[in-house]
């Protein structure tokens, strides 16, 4: 599953694209040119990279959903100088039991491979995108999907890895399943846990206060900031508990969120490198992006949102936080 955690660090006097810093999340045959399983247009992978270069992108976290998915989000990261996930989003946790040799051997294959990638070039810096999706039960069942993120808590435990999560329409369940694998306090770190993120956050003003007591870090992206009450979670967020994403290339943010009245103030400069006008696939031009088809660069906008609900922070402040939040998480050293 692709998605996106950020970070900037803007200049507090003008806005200068080139001094902001922020860290990525992708992967999805989209930016191959695939569109639902057929190809629309050329490759532009790099096109991509170079807008959200421009965009001031300097670092990507890809998502593994999955076994196979997980090897790609490796090689891509190995490949590119990024970092990678390894897990099995619970959309995805029925692949345990149809897996030959059985839920042990997926399990063993996940572990084998964040073994494999601790350190280095491309590097496994978490494990995930493993949770509960309630809404999609129709693609693993809710027992099937609980007891798979269980074995994926384990994995972070040994490796004392944080977590990638994705929690749907599932909070009471997903909190007591971390709160018994021993994620209640401190990011569990009394049972060798190192916290991780919520990523893709639409849940309440409530639950996000249980999880960030529990130690967890809270990521928004465009589907964080649909509805008013979503700005009001978000809002919420503690700083020292704030990450950014974009979930690219899904979770674009449209006229029709309630963010798009905080949109308007974005500077023409910076609006023209998070959301540069786009063509429709059929009607592809190299070197523009794709409509309908969420970027990496987009985290900018995602990041102004989160400036304009803060109260008495500047858009230095709020992302640079924000900045240092995910590079301590995920341990990256090396950006700081």
């Amino acid at each position: 599953m692709p998605v996106t955690v950020i970070a900037a660090k803007p200049a507090a006097a003008e806005v200068h694209p080139e001094k902001y810093r922020y860290v990525v999340n992708l992967t999805d045959p989209v930016f191959r040119g695939f569109h639902h399983g057929r190809r629309k247009h050329d490759d532009d992978m790099e096109a991509m990279l170079e807008r959200a270069r421009a965009a001031g992108v300097k670092s990507m976290i890809i998502t593994g959903g999955s076994l196979h998915e997980s090897k790609e989000a490796l090689e891509l990261a190995q490949q590119l100088g990024f970092y990678a996930t390894v897990g099995c989003h619970p959309t995805r946790s029925a692949q345990f039991d149809k897996f030959r040799g059985g839920p042990e051997k997926y399990l063993e294959e996940l572990d084998k491979l964040i073994a494999a990638h601790l350190v280095g070039k491309g590097r496994v810096v978490a494990v995930g995108e493993c949770g509960l999706d309630y809404d999609r039960t129709h693609f693993a069942s809710k027992d099937v999907q609980r007891r798979h993120f269980r074995s994926q808590l384990a994995l972070a435990k040994k490796y004392h890895l944080p977590l990638f999560l994705h929690s749907r329409a599932a909070h009471a369940d997903f909190v007591q399943i971390l709160r018994e694998e021993g994620y209640d306090k401190d990011g569990g770190k009394a049972a060798g846990g190192k916290g991780g993120v919520v990523h893709s956050f639409t849940g309440s003003v409530a639950e996000a206060a249980e999880l960030m007591d529990m130690g967890f870090h809270m990521s928004v992206n465009g589907c964080s900031m649909k509805t008013a009450d979503n700005l009001a979670a978000t809002k919420s967020i503690r700083p020292d508990k704030i990450m950014l994403e974009t979930d690219a290339p899904w979770c674009s943010m449209t006229s029709t969120h309630a963010s798009k009245a905080h949109l308007t103030s974005l500077p023409p400069a910076l609006n023209s490198l998070y959301f540069p006008q786009g063509t429709k696939p059929e009607s592809f031009v190299y070197g523009r992006p794709v409509k309908g088809r969420n970027e990496p660069g987009a985290i900018g906008g995602v990041a102004w949102v989160v400036y304009k609900l803060a109260e008495g922070a500047s858009f230095e402040q709020v992302t640079e936080k924000a900045w240092k939040n995910t590079v301590e998480v995920f341990g990256l050293t090396e950006l700081q």
